[in-house]
C-alpha cells in the first residue's frame, strides 16, 4: 500500500449531483454549499454548467454562481460546458473557471438521448471548445459517460471506450474521465476497462467517476486504486444521478470515498468532519433521503454525543 501517495478528490455534487435534483436550490444556497466544500479540502469542485436552462433548470444560475463562491487558494473550480455558446458564456465572467469539462459517451444510443448527436457529432461539436480553452490556457477534461455499461445498448465493449479516449486525445484534452454513469461495475469491470486501455491510458492518467445503483461502487473504487487510479469524482451525500439514465442513483459519496481512503492510509487532503457540514447543509437542501453511510454514522454519533453531554 502506497502510504504516502495522495489521492485526487474531484468533488461533483454541486453540478452532476444537483442537475437532477426535482426541488430547485436556490442560488445562496449552492454558494454557501461550495464555499464549505472549498473549505473542506476537496482538490477539485465542479460548480456548475453552462447548459442552455430550458434544459437543465436547475443550473441556469452557472453565471451568478461563479461570481459569487469565494475562492481559495489551491482548489481549481471547473465548469460543464457544451458547446462554443457555453464557453462565451463561461469565459465572459470576470473570473471564469479555472478548468473546462466537455462530455460525449461510449454508447452511440446514450449519445443521441443525452445530447442529441451521435458521438462524432458531438467530437467535433467540442472540437473549437478544447481549442480556444487551451489557447486561453485553461485545461480541459473530457467525460466518456457509459464506459461499462448503456441504459439502452447493455455492456460496452472496451474498445469503444478506447477509441473514444484516442480521438479525445487527439483533439487535445489534458483529462480523461471514465464514467460508470448508471453503476453497475464490479471489480472486474474496471479490470476489463483499463485493459482495455492499455498502451494508450495508464490508469494512474484517468479519473474514474463512479455512481452507486448497486452498492459496488467503493469495492470498485478500491480495485481501481490497485490498478493505479489516483483520481476520483465523487459527490457529497452521493447527490446525483441522470435524467437520460433511467434508475441510476447518485455519485458514490465523497465522505464515503475519504473514509475509505484515510482508514487505509491513502492522503486525501480532505477534511472529514468539514464534509460533514457540507452534506449537512446538502442533505438538507434536497428534501429526501441520502445515501451516503458515513454521513449517516456521523450524524447519528454527534447526536448521541449531544445527548450525553
Amino acid at each position: 500500500m502506497a502510504e504516502r501517495e495522495r489521492i485526487r478528490i474531484t468533488e461533483v455534487g454541486p453540478r452532476d449531483g444537483l442537475q437532477n435534483e426535482a426541488r430547485a436550490v436556490s442560488t445562496d444556497v449552492k454558494v454557501a454549499f461550495i464555499d464549505l466544500l472549498s473549505a473542506s479540502g476537496v482538490a477539485e469542485i465542479e460548480v456548475s454548467s453552462f447548459v442552455s436552462s430550458r434544459w437543465v433548470p436547475q443550473l441556469g444560475d452557472a453565471s451568478e454562481v461563479f461570481a459569487r463562491i469565494q475562492r481559495r487558494k489551491g482548489v481549481t473550480y471547473s465548469a460543464l460546458v457544451p458547446n462554443e455558446q457555453g464557453l462565451d458564456a463561461a469565459m465572459a465572467l470576470a473570473s471564469p473557471p479555472d478548468k473546462i469539462a466537455v462530455f460525449t459517451a461510449a454508447s452511440e444510443t446514450f449519445s443521441r438521448k443525452n445530447t442529441n448527436a451521435t458521438i462524432a457529432q458531438t467530437l467535433e461539436r467540442f472540437a473549437p471548445v478544447i481549442r480556444r480553452s487551451r489557447d486561453a490556457r485553461k485545461p480541459v477534461r473530457a467525460y466518456i459517460s457509459c464506459a461499462v455499461a448503456c441504459p439502452y445498448e447493455g455492456p460496452t465493449d472496451p474498445q469503444n471506450v478506447r477509441s473514444v479516449a484516442g480521438k479525445l486525445l487527439d483533439l487535445g484534452v489534458d483529462e480523461i474521465d471514465l464514467g460508470d454513469t448508471i453503476g453497475v461495475a464490479a471489480p472486474s469491470d474496471i479490470d476489463l476497462l483499463y485493459e482495455g486501455l492499455a498502451g494508450l491510458l495508464k490508469p494512474g492518467q484517468t479519473t474514474l467517476h463512479l455512481h452507486d445503483t448497486r452498492g459496488t461502487a467503493l469495492t470498485c473504487a478500491y480495485r481501481a486504486f490497485e490498478l493505479g487510479v489516483r483520481s476520483f469524482d465523487s459527490s457529497c451525500v452521493g447527490l446525483g444521478g441522470c435524467p437520460y439514465a433511467p434508475g441510476a442513483s447518485g455519485n458514490v459519496a465523497t465522505e464515503d470515498v475519504v473514509y475509505m481512503l484515510e482508514g487505509m492510509g491513502v492522503r486525501t487532503g480532505v477534511d472529514l468532519d468539514r464534509l460533514v457540514d457540507c452534506a449537512r447543509l446538502a442533505s438538507t437542501l434536497v428534501g429526501h433521503e441520502v445515501p451516503s453511510k458515513y454521513y449517516r454514522a456521523a450524524i447519528g454519533a454527534r447526536s448521541r454525543a449531544s445527548s450525553a453531554g
